[in-house]
């Protein structure tokens, strides 16, 4: 029989991302609206995988089955790490990605750029109908660009520079993205990691 594995998020492009990424496994991969389920989660952690861990949590108690979420941003290294865990919530959880980036170019005016390094971070925690929880991490260092680039990303895509592609990871192909991404390599992480659990 299939395991279902409830991914804790409402982004459907984060899904997408999720469900090519995770391709072959021989698993139902549902989102929390798929399955039905609500949860009000407040992210208090204090990096990205203690919130991965709260989401999956605060999930996998409304169902016996396996709960991933995960915690993802951007980290600049001249803003002191901003925006971080606050990534999604930045100027505010409904503002549009474009304002954001413009927001982050604006403040980077001027700056080297050498100086100008960044990562993107995604930490995966999953819950196990057991009780185990455990983590993985994926990062992917680049720079901050000069302005918006790109139709392919969401998010800081457009603004996320990968110097050894001379583009932004929003003008990668999705299969380009995926192979290299912080959510790839934290999701081909925690493949391996289910994989071993197999019969749980």
């Amino acid at each position: 029989m299939k395991r279902t594995i409830i991914f804790a998020t409402g982004n459907e492009g984060k899904m997408r991302e999720i469900r090519q990424i995770l391709e072959g496994m021989d698993v139902e991969l549902l989102s929390m609206k798929e399955a039905g389920i609500e949860a009000d989660i407040v992210e208090d952690g204090k990096n990205f995988e203690e919130n991965a861990i709260i989401k999956a949590n605060a999930v996998a108690a409304k169902t016996n089955h396996i709960v991933l979420a995960d915690d993802s941003g951007l980290e600049i290294d001249y803003l002191n790490k901003e925006p971080g865990i606050y990534s999604a919530r930045y100027l505010g959880e409904d503002t549009s990605y474009d304002i954001k980036n413009a927001d982050l170019l604006k403040r980077m005016e001027g700056v080297p750029e050498e100086k100008r390094t960044a990562r993107f971070v995604c930490a995966i925690a999953a819950a196990m109908p057991d009780g185990e929880v455990f983590t993985t991490l994926g990062i992917i260092e680049g720079r901050v660009g000069y302005e918006p680039k790109g139709e392919n990303g969401f998010g800081y895509d457009p603004i996320f520079y990968l110097p050894e592609y001379g583009c932004t990871s929003a003008e990668l192909s999705e299969e380009e993205k995926n192979a290299i991404s912080h959510r790839g390599r934290a999701l081909e992480a925690m493949r391996e990691e289910l994989e071993k659990r197999k019969d749980r």
